[in-house]
Order: C-alpha cells, then sequence, then structure tokens
C-alpha cells in the first residue's frame, strides 16, 4: 500500500509539473469574451443587472465597483454588477490557495517555517522561523487571521511558490474562472494578478464544499501555538480572532474571506444561511472596510430572492475548459519541507481533481502540451528512481 501510494503521489507531481509547463507556454487564461461571458449573457449588461418581477422592490446599493449576489446552493446569480470586470483580489486570494492546498496536503503534517516566510509584507498571524507548524494550523492562521507569513510557508511546503501558482492557476481555469491569473498565494498585490466578482463567486462555491476550508472561515476565535524565536526564546501560544467581520456581526454568516490592499481597496466573499437558503456575495474593489452593505444585500435575498428571476449562473467546473491540467484523485504529494510523514485518510476533493479531463486527442492539441506532459513523465520516473534507490519518503 505505502508503494501504492508513493506512486500515485509521484504522478500527481508529474502532472504539478506538466501544470507549470502548461501555464509557462501558454500564459494565463484569457478573459471571457465581453459579449459572451461566462455565465450567461446578461452578465455583460451596464449598471446594476436585475430581474426584478412586480412588488419586489430593487436591492439595496453597494459600494463597490462590481458586485455578484448568488444562490450559493443552485448557483442561479439574482444581482450582480460589472461581475466580470478585473481588480486586484488582495486577501481574497488565499481562498484559491486554501482550495488548491487543503485537498494535497496533510493537516496534521508540519511545515518548517523558514525567515523567506517570516518576512512576508503585509498582515502577519505570527509565525516563528525555526519552528514547524502543522499545516492545519497554518491553514486556520491563512484564512482566520489573514496571515501573508502562513500563506507563503505553506505555498513553499507544496514543494515550491512556483508549483503551488500553476496549481491554483490551473484550478482556476478548470472552475472557469477566465478572468483570474494567481501571481501570489497571499494576495498581495502583484502585477498581472487579478480576479472578478464572478470568479470570486465561483472559487468561493468550491471552497466551501470543502469541509475543512468550512470550519475554518466559520471560526471565530481559535488558539494559535507559539513556538521558539530565532534567539533561542520561547514565545507563548496566542489567540486569533477571524478578520470577516460578517462573521460576527450578522446571524447566519458561515464565513467566508475578506482582504484589503491600499490599490485592490476593499475585498469580500460572504455566505450565510438562513431559512434553509444559502447566499453568497462576492464584491470588489470597494471604498467602504463595512460588513453592512453585504448585510443588507443579504437580508434582501433572503427576503426577496425566490421572487428574483435569475440574470445568468455559477457554472460547474469543468463546464467551459475545453482540455485543462488536472490531478490525479489520490494524488498528495509531500513537500521536502514537510517533517512528519502523511496519513492516508479519505479527504475532500477539489474540483480539479474530481472533474474529467475533456481532451480531443493528441492530434488536436498544441506541442508544448506534449512537452510539458513529458517534462512530468520524467519528473515522476526520477522520484520512483530515488524511491527505489532510497528506500525512503521524500
Amino acid at each position: 500500500m505505502t508503494s501504492f501510494r508513493f506512486a500515485v503521489r509521484g504522478l500527481a507531481l508529474s502532472l504539478t509539473v506538466a501544470a507549470v509547463g502548461v501555464f509557462s507556454l501558454a500564459g494565463p487564461p484569457a478573459s471571457a469574451a465581453a459579449g459572451n461571458p461566462v455565465g450567461g449573457q446578461q452578465l455583460a449588461a451596464a449598471g446594476v443587472i436585475v430581474n426584478l418581477r412586480p412588488g419586489v422592490p430593487a436591492p439595496p446599493a453597494m459600494p463597490g465597483a462590481s458586485f455578484l449576489l448568488a444562490d450559493m446552493d443552485t448557483g442561479r446569480i439574482l444581482v450582480a454588477r460589472a461581475p466580470h470586470a478585473p481588480h486586484l483580489p488582495a486577501s481574497t486570494m488565499k481562498t484559491l490557495t486554501a482550495l488548491t492546498l487543503i485537498p494535497i496536503l496533510d493537516p496534521s503534517a508540519k511545515i518548517l517555517v523558514k525567515q523567506q516566510d517570516v518576512n512576508a509584507d503585509g498582515t502577519h498571524v505570527g509565525i516563528l522561523a525555526g519552528t514547524s507548524y502543522r499545516v492545519g494550523t497554518l491553514l486556520q492562521g491563512m484564512l482566520m487571521a489573514s496571515g501573508n507569513d502562513a500563506a507563503y510557508a505553506l505555498a513553499r511546503g507544496n514543494h515550491s511558490m512556483a508549483l503551488t501558482l500553476a496549481a491554483m492557476n490551473a484550478i482556476a481555469a478548470d472552475l472557469g474562472a477566465s478572468d483570474t491569473v494567481a501571481k501570489d498565494p497571499s494576495g498581495l498585490d502583484k502585477a498581472g494578478q487579478r480576479t472578478s466578482a464572478y470568479d470570486l463567486a465561483l472559487i468561493g462555491r468550491a471552497a466551501m464544499r470543502l469541509p475543512d476550508f468550512r470550519r475554518y472561515v466559520s471560526t471565530k476565535q481559535a488558539s494559535f501555538p507559539g513556538g521558539r524565536s530565532v534567539d533561542g526564546t520561547m514565545r507563548p501560544g496566542f489567540m486569533i480572532s477571524n478578520h470577516n467581520q460578517l462573521l460576527h456581526n450578522f446571524p447566519g454568516t458561515i464565513g467566508i474571506k475578506n482582504g484589503y490592499t491600499i490599490a485592490a481597496k476593499y475585498t469580500y466573499m460572504e455566505a450565510a444561511t438562513r431559512g434553509g437558503k444559502t447566499y453568497l456575495v462576492s464584491e470588489m474593489a470597494s471604498p467602504l472596510g463595512s460588513w453592512q452593505p453585504a448585510a443588507a444585500l443579504m437580508n434582501w435575498a433572503f427576503a426577496h430572492g425566490p421572487s428574483v428571476s435569475p440574470i445568468g449562473e455559477l457554472v460547474e467546473p469543468g463546464e467551459t475548459a475545453a482540455s485543462k491540467p488536472t490531478v490525479a484523485a489520490a494524488g498528495r504529494p509531500e513537500a521536502p519541507t514537510i517533517t512528519s510523514p502523511r496519513k492516508s485518510a479519505g479527504r475532500p476533493e477539489a474540483p480539479t481533481i474530481t472533474s474529467p479531463h475533456k481532451s480531443a486527442g493528441p492530434s488536436g492539441l498544441p506541442a508544448w502540451v506534449g512537452a510539458a506532459c513529458a517534462m512530468g513523465a520524467l519528473a515522476m520516473a526520477g522520484v520512483w528512481a530515488r524511491r527505489r534507490i532510497t528506500g525512503k519518503r521524500s
């Protein structure tokens, strides 16, 4: 069984390397055409897009440059404004990071933090260089306290930052998030990095299907472990609080993530449940750091959502891409910096794992796809050979 698991992980690593080849040669996915946007043609309309029936009041104003409200269960979009307009994501990008890494990394494994992780700009959860933290603890610090240091440690722990970003972009493509280009796993501003309110809704909806993710983003407070600092001093543990203010103020909130940088302004993904209905709100480039506009839109949805005709839909994974890199279902590669052994357990799968590969066959593929796959096969062969020689886990 151990050899079988290793073989599958080697295959997953090879396919991830192939994904790097695909994205380095093909470049980022192009955004949907303005006249035929992903999710429905009505999403290309100007202004606030909503199909109101008689007697239904207009939705409350949203301050962001773009926003979207959808039924999270059915995917039906009820109201939006400029849903495919590209914007900087800020820390909402951490949702895509978590969606990528949760199915790959064992939550009980440990990652040794390096100084380069601690040196991350922006918000920190407070991890210590030279201390090993459980993957689950780092995910909690990244999603609850929006720790850029935790995001960097996790991305590096998945073999490398480049491999993690390649996997993030592959998953975004699989989801149909064609407005999204990931350049930094923490969401810090980087040239070329972008997403949209529509894509955030796709990513958030997919992430909320993972039980571990849902547990992290619905936790209001948690204890975070201390450790030994570089000068040898033992630092005590401390409490962290969820940065999502809607979670603390709006009954029924179940997540998910907010963000802010000066350039991105305030960005939001929110989900709430009431009376058997669950709605998802995404908002970008808002000048207001307040939970109240999202709460007002949620209240409108709970009161009038069933009476509003949808303007579009959130597509399911794999619906919009004819061919894309995929990861084997059982593939959970271990990063060199993870210090504890991998435990076999039934883990939830990310959309890119479960959706089928829809390639039309080798004759319809560009030459670079074959080259990328060959690179992946060589990587797998090398890892397998090293396993046979050393008799140890990589």
